[in-house]
């Protein structure tokens, strides 16, 4: 009898606890700050920028698919992405939420990529409360199957070589070739990633696929087309610094930045100052347009997922042409051969020089993001405010991409024709994107702004 009066007053109290229930609500702002939150955590634990693009994929992967699932207007990235197989459904016999379980999924899967996994938690646990609070049992179906998501999504992304390059010899440098890449100072850092070209790629079809021109033939003669690019560096740079810190061009070196890896020697003390990654630059980019443009949670998680992706795959082509033409650095050459006293504008980034990375990014993020939020797209960059630099205004993904890329140059660490070749190769990666990946029914969707 006792026992019958306790199940009584348990089924009594879910009842109860079911009247009770909200509605859950997410916000496109819970994934905007998901997201930021996995860059700050990047940030901190100084992930080389092909990894940080990984780290930014996968987890708008798993939340896209879990939307895509339930809203008609999108389309899934089964048999687009390679080797992406169906995620499971729900229990036919639970109630879920997809856009909690959407999180979810980003959350776990983003917290499995990084380093400072209790930082993540904390951004996580404070959502699960409020999610909780309003509807137990919704939310905790909805857990369960946003979990089962990441775990699939988790399984594909183990096989997609990463964990192999882990082990993989360290870049050889050949310092009796004139023409290859050395280490730079002042940390003398091994080269980053030489490895990166045997990641699976997500659209592209090999890591070669974009592979661009070679760059000018090497030649120290005077009057070679590689020696006048040289040249230009070096005279850029005295021009711009000459003019102080109020330079333009010296500003936007330095809003484009984005090297993880800038080390500051005091006496004989040498440490590092933390800075977003260029991927981490245009995803700040992405929440701009979409918070601009009043995007919904849906359209949030596909510009988020597209730009990603595209990204990734950018670091993968670009990585495959570094360590192929295994190109050396202006700051090399011209301390050897014009001025041994001279410094760039920025630190130069530890892995060969050709084609640049920020050029190749910017031109697959800007391509893909013009697609999504259309052309003469204006707005306020304030990705950098957060690191002690100023809002820049641009009236174009565009405009912003070819400034990424020239302010190369200006820091000093990159030849012309490796900004200029490196964009185009960008942008052509970010056509084949839009063009082979079909997220939408009518492959576009409007965002009016």
């Amino acid at each position: 009898m006792k026992k019958i009066i306790i199940m009584v007053s348990v089924i009594a109290l879910l009842y109860s606890c079911t009247d009770k229930a909200e509605p859950i609500s997410v916000s496109p702002e819970d994934l905007h700050a998901s997201v930021a939150k996995v860059t700050e955590i990047m940030v901190h634990d100084i992930f080389s920028p092909p990894v940080a693009s990984r780290i930014f994929a996968y987890p708008n992967i798993a939340a896209y698919e879990i939307i895509a699932l339930d809203n008609p207007e999108y389309l899934s990235l089964v048999g687009q992405l390679t080797d992406f197989t169906t995620i499971p459904k729900p229990n036919a016999s639970t109630t879920v939420n997809y856009e909690v379980a959407a999180m979810i999924a980003h959350m776990e899967l983003s917290k499995r990529l990084i380093f400072s996994e209790d930082k993540m938690e904390i951004l996580r646990d404070s959502l699960y409360g409020v999610w909780r609070a309003k509807n137990p049992l919704l939310f905790g179906d909805s857990k369960a199957y946003g979990l089962e998501v990441a775990e699939h999504v988790s399984e594909w992304m183990n096989k997609d070589n990463y964990n192999q390059t882990r082990t993989m010899p360290k870049f050889t440098v050949n310092t009796d070739d004139p023409t290859r890449w050395q280490p730079t100072p002042p940390a003398y850092m091994d080269g980053i990633e030489p490895h990166w070209n045997k990641i699976r790629p997500f659209v592209i079809d090999s890591a070669a696929q974009f592979k661009p021109v070679p760059p000018p033939p090497f030649s120290m003669e005077k009057d070679s087309d590689f020696y006048k690019e040289l040249v230009e560096v070096y005279e850029i740079s005295n021009q711009i610094t000459a003019k102080g810190d109020e330079s333009e061009e010296i500003k936007i070196a330095q809003f484009w930045d984005c090297n993880p890896y800038v080390s500051v020697t005091r006496g004989h003390l040498m440490f590092a100052t933390k800075k977003i990654s260029p991927g981490a630059h245009w995803i700040g980019i992405t929440k701009i347009a979409s918070r601009k443009t009043n995007s919904d949670f849906d359209k949030t998680i596909y510009a988020y997922t597209k730009a990603s992706i595209a990204m990734a795959d950018a670091f993968i082509s670009c990585w495959d042409e570094k360590y192929r033409s295994n190109l050396i650095r202006p700051e090399t050459l011209i301390n050897e051969h014009i001025d041994e006293n001279w410094k760039p504008v920025l630190q130069t980034p530890p892995f060969p020089e050709y084609s640049s990375g920020h050029s190749v990014v910017s031109g697959a993020a800007s391509t893909v993001l013009t697609e999504i939020f259309g052309d003469d797209f204006g707005f306020d960059d304030d990705t950098e405010v957060a690191y002690g630099l100023p809002v820049r205004s641009f009236t174009s993904f565009k405009q912003a991409a070819d400034e990424a890329a020239i302010s190369r140059m200006y820091g000093g660490i990159h030849y012309r024709f490796a900004v200029e070749v490196g964009v185009k190769q960008g942008r052509d990666l970010g056509k084949f994107v839009i063009d082979n990946l079909k997220m939408t029914n009518d492959q576009k969707i409007t965002i009016n702004q």
